[in-house]
């Protein structure tokens, strides 16, 4: 088993966001715990993120490791993380984030809390998020402290909103997110969905990162048909997961949707689907919502 040299990589995948990086390196100056590295994977960026970083390091009292890859986008520059941390666990903490002085030592007690000889059988911590006038994005988890998975946490307790914490490393080695030629996204939860099958998660009602609130449906809802592959594979891989049939239709018709997208054909799209019957069954509405798609 490798060796780790932190406690925590905090991870940050940046994209010409050279002025917005000043908002993780204060939030990282001034916490308690001071046990991690900061990984910055800088995706391409043609602006002055490289200079910001290293000023960064002339005044940081913490390690911080810089690497730059040609634009791939973030799935790709996550994957790079994982492989390159030397912490033990893994956090993200977006360009844009902030989160409060006391973050990562809340994390690690909520960790260590964990009786050691059941930890093998956990991959992660999961906390609240607040909006910047201090209220909880979302809903908050059904008891202030409750194991459970990011499937059952959304399917069964009904848990909504952005949500925030940590994957250990070793586990996130395992998962890493596929890459699609020419694509450069792919849902998140692509990962955490699979995660979820085998490892728990301590979920905990504490706020303790910060999260600008925004409505970027529409961006979401673009970068899904640019990125059409990607996403009809995360529709797939969900068919084969404890959600309800009502769920499993729904997700059905957007693998068929963006399988149009990918200009793939109607035999590919059942063959390679889990359930291929519900393939079939989505055919017509797939095709509807695609051709919608194809109008705006």
């Amino acid at each position: 088993m490798k060796k780790y040299k932190y406690m925590f990589t905090v991870f940050t995948a940046s994209y010409n966001r050279a002025h917005l990086l000043n908002n993780v390196f204060t939030s990282l100056t001034s916490q308690t715990y001071r046990d991690f590295e900061w990984l910055i994977v800088d995706d391409g960026s043609n602006d002055n993120t490289k200079q910001v970083v290293e000023s960064f390091k002339n005044r940081a009292h913490f390690p911080i490791n810089y690497i730059y890859q040609s634009n791939s986008g973030k799935p790709a520059a996550f994957n790079r993380g994982v492989k390159q941390a030397g912490g033990r666990l893994f956090l993200t903490l977006d360009s844009d984030d902030t989160c409060l002085p006391s973050a990562l030592e809340r994390l690690h007690f909520y960790w260590k809390s964990i009786p050691a000889r059941e930890r093998n059988t956990y991959s992660a911590v999961t906390v609240l998020c607040m909006d910047e006038k201090g209220n909880v994005v979302g809903t908050e988890f059904p008891k202030h402290t409750i194991d459970s998975n990011s499937i059952e946490i959304r399917t069964k307790y009904k848990v909504k909103g952005e949500k925030w914490g940590f994957q250990r490393t070793d586990i996130l080695k395992k998962y890493p997110y596929p890459i699609f030629k020419g694509e450069k996204w792919i849902p998140m939860s692509t990962v955490w969905y699979k995660i979820a099958l085998k490892y728990k998660t301590r979920y905990v009602n504490e706020s303790l990162r910060v999260y600008t609130l925004s409505d970027d449906s529409i961006t979401v809802s673009n970068t899904r048909v640019k990125n059409p592959n990607g996403t009809a594979f995360y529709y797939n891989e969900t068919l084969a997961m404890p959600f309800s049939l009502t769920n499993k239709i729904i997700n059905a018709i957007n693998y068929v949707r963006y399988n149009f997208h990918a200009r793939q054909s109607i035999p590919f799209m059942i063959k390679n689907c889990k359930i291929p019957l519900l393939a079939i069954i989505a055919l017509l509405p797939g095709y509807l919502l695609f051709s919608r798609d194809a109008k705006h």
